[in-house]
């Protein structure tokens, strides 16, 4: 028992260091590419007189920000067990998350307020040069490509936190085609639509950033895991010999994994010895077949049926004894 729990140790820290090594690569994929759009946006954006393509490379802008949040955090989420966090550190990525929302929320409200300003002076909006829409073109394939480069490691390593990341690539693909179609229509004669669609862009980062911040603040509120999942985990312990029945299976996330407190029930008639081996065994399997960080497994009597009848004549007889 002592060499299988030692193999599933093994196994995961070489998943651990796999997927942080695959989410340094994706992350540094991620901040070449945003620099050079983001710099290739805000400049030609302020050449061509647009609002929207300046807009949308501050949103490149904000992701090389994010981008070194998550690699603070994948450095330090990998950081062994101590005294001060007996599980680990793994909710480093949903602190991360956070702040990845915040920042999200912040470029957002800056975008909002910047349109609503333009808007409230449309004479005042300037005509834009033809190349901000063949850096748009560029930019919205890019974010695309990056988005699904990202998203396919993400799920590779099972890492909400690269996940969030993603669609954040993602968010800016969506946002580059609102701003080529603002850039169409302010080429076609209606200059307003190129604020218009900064103003687009704004509403969008704003709502997916609230959706990341609210979705980091129940997991660091201890947010059990779907039904699904917990129904999977109660599965694995039933099908572990000796384990007659499970109940009160509770889970909280930790980062991108769970932490499990289960009662399990075994035949009362066993020693001690034998229960505390079934639950190791009940345990280890969990810890082999789900994303479980830690089990803690309560150990429970279980009566035969055959043997209810008997169970009253001892309970009153050690009553009988505590009352004499």
């Amino acid at each position: 028992m002592t060499l299988a729990f030692h193999d599933e140790t093994i196994e995961n820290d070489l998943n651990n260091a796999e997927a942080a090594a695959a989410g340094r690569r994706s992350t540094w994929v991620s901040v070449g590419l945003n620099l050079t759009l983001s710099i290739a946006q805000i400049s030609m954006g302020a050449f061509a007189k647009s609002q929207a393509l300046i807009a949308d490379g501050i949103h490149s802008l904000s992701d090389l920000v994010a981008d070194g949040i998550v690699l603070f955090a994948s450095h330090h989420s990998q950081k062994e067990a101590d005294q001060g966090h007996p599980y680990g550190h793994q909710r480093f990525e949903t602190a991360a998350t956070m702040v990845l929302g915040i920042l999200l929320l912040a470029v957002g409200i800056g975008m909002l307020w910047s349109a609503v300003i333009k808007l409230q002076a449309p004479d005042a909006v300037q005509k834009i040069h033809s190349v901000a829409l063949w850096v748009t073109a560029v930019s919205l394939m890019t974010k695309e490509l990056l988005f699904r480069y990202m998203l396919k490691v993400a799920k590779r390593v099972k890492s909400s936190m690269l996940v969030a990341n993603a669609w954040h690539a993602r968010s800016d693909a969506a946002s580059s085609l609102v701003v080529g179609i603002g850039i169409v229509g302010s080429l076609a004669g209606y200059p307003i639509l190129d604020t218009i669609a900064a103003l687009i862009v704004g509403l969008m980062v704003f709502k997916m950033g609230w959706g990341f911040g609210w979705d980091a603040l129940h997991d660091l509120m201890d947010r059990a895991v779907d039904e699904q999942e917990v129904l999977a985990i109660r599965k694995t312990l039933l099908e572990t010999l000796g384990v007659s029945n499970v109940h009160d299976v509770h889970t909280r996330k930790m980062g991108d994994m769970i932490v499990v407190d289960a009662h399990i029930e075994v035949d009362a008639a066993l020693t001690v010895e034998a229960g505390h081996d079934i639950a190791v065994a009940a345990r280890s399997n969990v810890m082999q077949r789900h994303r479980v960080l830690n089990l803690i497994v309560h150990v429970d009597p279980w009566h035969r049926p055959d043997l209810d009848h008997a169970i009253p004549v001892v309970r009153n007889a050690a009553h009988d004894n505590l009352q004499s």
